[in-house]
């Protein structure tokens, strides 16, 4: 009788601790989803603007589609010049992970 206590102990235990390292395990998967999302949004809307890419959208609005096909929403954008600013977020288990990038021509030039 004892050894089945504690035997349901051990596992009650171990089920625990893979349910908590599977949810630590899916939020850092999510982090870096939204800040490769916030990369490819930013890159998207610098081309936009600078006229590497032809479309005839904004270029806020082409990062905002960008964003959303990576499976994140677009909270922020900003154009200055030819340099993009970012920011995404997207939610996992009620906890919103937010990124942001920045994309444009070097420094100085």
């Amino acid at each position: 009788m004892a050894g089945s206590a504690l035997a349901t102990g051990v596992l009650v235990t171990a089920a625990g601790l893979a349910l908590g390292l599977a949810a630590v395990g899916g939020a850092a998967i999510t982090a870096q989803r939204v800040a490769g999302a916030a990369d490819a949004a930013a890159l998207a809307a610098a081309d936009a603007v600078s006229g590497a890419v032809v479309v005839s959208d904004e270029p806020c609005a082409v990062a905002a589609r960008v964003a959303g096909a990576a499976g994140a929403t677009l909270t922020g954008c900003s154009i200055e010049g030819f340099v993009a600013t970012v920011q995404v977020e997207s939610a996992y288990a009620g906890v919103v992970a937010v990124s942001r990038a920045r994309a444009g021509p070097p420094e100085g030039e």
